[in-house]
């Protein structure tokens, strides 16, 4: 059972991978993310679902087991876990614009993962704040605001980018 919950809070392992596991985290999202567009194709309705899906299924997770991840890193919001980078990646490409086929899913898919990283790393408020909470909560809930960021940013610049006809 150790090793199923390590897998979840690790975001499949993401949270083992070398250098920016966080940034690991957020790409293998990114790349699901890719996956349903191309798959729908680019039906907003079945990609936002299964993001908003992806998105909670990995916030009660980390809920649920925030207490387990720092106990076995030893550390509030350890490094390994990754989970609370696959809930906040998710809401990041929530209702985003996806007409224009592959190019422009693929703009989306990079400009959410690198505005998303950008707002995580930075913390704008309440972010820093509410990493202070306990256990789950204060793993999730700063990857949620920075979430909530990237997708008003993405949404603003797509928006114009549509409206110019690039």
């Amino acid at each position: 059972m150790k090793k199923i919950k390590k897998l979840i809070v690790t975001g499949l392992g993401t949270g083992y991978l070398p250098l920016a596991p966080g940034s690991w985290g957020s790409l293998a999202v990114s790349v699901i993310f890719l996956g349903v567009v191309w798959g729908s194709p680019g039906h907003w309705y079945c990609v936002s679902g299964t993001m908003l899906l992806l998105s909670a299924a990995a916030a009660i997770a980390c809920v649920l087991l925030g207490p387990f991840c720092e106990r076995t890193y030893g550390k509030k919001d350890p490094g390994p876990c990754t989970i609370d980078e696959w809930a906040g990646q998710g809401l990041t490409y929530l209702l985003l614009p996806l007409s224009g086929g592959y190019r422009a899913w693929l703009t989306v898919a990079a400009l959410g993962f690198v505005v998303f990283r950008i707002f995580d790393i930075v913390k704008p408020p309440p972010a820093r704040r509410l990493e202070k909470l306990p256990a789950g909560w204060g793993i999730l809930l700063d990857d949620l605001v920075a979430a909530v960021y990237a997708n008003l940013t993405c949404q603003l610049i797509l928006r114009l980018w549509l409206l110019k006809g690039v």
